[in-house]
């Protein structure tokens, strides 16, 4: 099946439609889907994948519950006490729509979604359950994972790699090392590619917010500077930091370990980050 395919199944599987409260379940549903390019748990998916894949019921587990954290946090960062976004993957944000309790109610409901869906895998996870746990809930938690991250946003003085590290990278080498321990695979090799492909991504929605067009990936620009918020194109300049970008993209490509699987990983990697930022906007500032 192909890897989207699993994502959306393992997500259904965990958000039916048939939840109560219904009006709850209904704004969970709106925050999921139609979903973005599933970018992280397409990437634990492929990493699983690259170790052999041999319980993918734990792989397909494991991608839900990063995705459920994705989804939750971009819940929670667009709601007046921080974005103040009223817009989100070209439709109204899940609080412009259903107000701001029940938004941050979704947002804490996902949360928790994310590890009843691990805990569901647990018979066939094994030995490998308590590390996986770890892995994700430190993507999510204190001191370096998404909730570190939206908190350096309030703060004067905020390093930018760490903050980068927190409230993108976590997240991604959570899916590549939750991806490598449902499989059997080494752990801190795959927590380095995830690291590298956070990092970019970072970047490339900082170069995306700095000189992108509004709404253009469903969300609007602007917002850093409008918070007074660190971004790396301050610190490089528009072409530095597209540089630093392309660079990002062919190390977490190189990183990739030789198996039977890296060529389609690989592939997988070039085709998430293309979409990253618009190819005339990396043209323009190169």
């Amino acid at each position: 099946m192909h890897v989207k395919a699993r994502v959306e199944r393992a997500l259904r599987r965990h958000l039916n439609g048939r939840d109560k409260p219904y009006d709850l379940g209904e704004a969970m549903r709106y925050a999921l889907f139609p979903g973005g390019a599933r970018v992280r748990p397409s990437f634990a998916l492929g990493v699983a994948m690259a170790c052999g894949d041999d319980r993918p019921t734990v792989t397909d587990a494991v991608g839900a519950a990063v995705e459920f954290l994705h989804c939750a946090s971009l819940v929670h960062d667009d709601l007046p006490c921080f974005d103040d976004a009223h817009e989100r993957r070209g439709k109204p944000s899940v609080h412009a729509r259903f107000g701001e309790a029940t938004a941050l109610l979704v947002g804490d409901g996902l949360i928790m979604l994310a590890f009843q869906t691990i805990a569901d895998a647990a018979p066939a996870a094994g030995d490998r359950l308590g590390p996986i746990l770890r892995i994700v809930s430190d993507s999510a938690g204190m001191p370096r994972g998404l909730v570190s991250g939206q908190a350096m946003e309030s703060e004067e003085a905020c390093m930018i790699p760490a903050y980068h590290a927190a409230k993108t990278g976590a997240l991604f080498e959570a899916a590549a090392a939750g991806g490598a321990i449902a499989a059997g695979g080494d752990v801190e090799i795959w927590r380095e590619v995830g690291a590298k492909l956070g990092e970019a991504y970072q970047i490339a929605d900082d170069i995306h917010d700095r000189a992108g067009t509004n709404g253009a990936l469903g969300k609007p620009t602007g917002q850093d500077e409008r918070f007074g918020r660190p971004n790396s194109v301050d610190e490089h300049g528009l072409q530095g930091a597209v540089r630093v970008l392309k660079r990002l993209i062919a190390e977490t490509v190189e990183a990739v370990p030789d198996n039977a699987e890296a060529a389609s990983l690989r592939a997988l990697i070039g085709a998430q980050t293309e979409r990253f930022v618009p190819k005339d906007l990396v043209t323009a500032a190169a």
